[in-house]
């Protein structure tokens, strides 16, 4: 199927339309609308709207300010209305489970499930050891004056899973080198103050913590007490893959998302 690319909506987006209920797929702070373009296509197939955004300041969508979450969240709100289609399942990789999270939070009425990939309900703890090593692994490359080119092949290969494909550690090295660098420093400063850890009981959608094995970001730990807080909520580790999980593992992340989808 033939996706349709879309730049007039609130966030610019590929859509693969299956006729049926909305999924909206979201980026992390290295990504677009391009990481999900295997996970679309099935989606469609099976019956459902896929649609892959490009968040504020990525790809073909403008960029906001302040450049905050609540912000990300908002605009994904005015896309779900405009998509004419009802509640939306949201799928968030990294980032976009963070945004995922607040829209949760800020109108749980927009929500018809989550998938939470990779990603946590808090960016550490404000000023600890975790959360500053964090930003200077993201931030020294460009402080270099290596640009995003320079900083994705240094960071891709230690986001993924041990002997990890070499056509996906290319894949993301592409899609993160492409990312605008002005946008990914205000992305990544926007983490900084996200914790979600208190909304947690209070999502009452259908969820599922999705994480892989060798995720040294998102941890595997990290992804079963956050579903162990969320009233009903599955986790799944998914074997051979690290952080960029979607792109690392295509087959067994679409076969999760579709069983997860099935029961909402």
């Amino acid at each position: 199927m033939t996706p349709v690319l879309d730049t007039a909506a609130p966030l610019a987006h590929l859509r693969w339309d299956g006729g049926g209920a909305p999924v909206l797929l979201m980026h992390g702070v290295g990504g677009g609308r391009q990481a999900w373009e295997r996970t679309g296509p099935a989606l469609a197939a099976a019956g459902y709207l896929a649609v892959a955004v490009d968040f504020p300041g990525y790809g073909l969508s403008a960029p906001i300010q302040p450049y905050d979450l609540a912000g990300m969240a908002a605009a994904v709100v005015r896309l779900v209305g405009h998509l004419g289609r009802g509640p939306a399942v949201l799928v968030g990789h990294s980032m976009g489970g963070m945004v995922a999270q607040e829209v949760a939070a800020s109108a749980p009425a927009v929500v018809a499930g989550l998938v939470l990939a990779s990603t946590s309900p808090a960016f550490g703890k404000p000023g600890g050891d975790w959360q500053q090593a964090f930003l200077q692994s993201r931030f020294a490359p460009l402080d270099a004056g290596l640009g995003m080119a320079g900083l994705a092949a240094q960071l891709v290969p230690s986001m993924v899973a041990p002997g990890a494909a070499p056509e996906a550690i290319a894949a993301a090295q592409a899609l993160m080198a492409g990312v605008p660098e002005a946008t990914y420093r205000a992305a990544v400063a926007a983490l900084v103050s996200f914790d979600r850890r208190a909304n947690l009981p209070h999502i009452n959608v259908p969820t599922l913590a999705i994480t892989g094995a060798y995720d040294r970001t998102s941890a595997p730990e990290v992804a079963q007490k956050m579903a162990d807080r969320i009233p009903g909520a599955h986790c799944l580790i998914v074997p051979g893959a690290g952080h960029l999980l979607n792109i690392e593992q295509p087959e067994a992340f679409i076969a999760a998302l579709l069983a997860h989808l099935a029961l909402i």
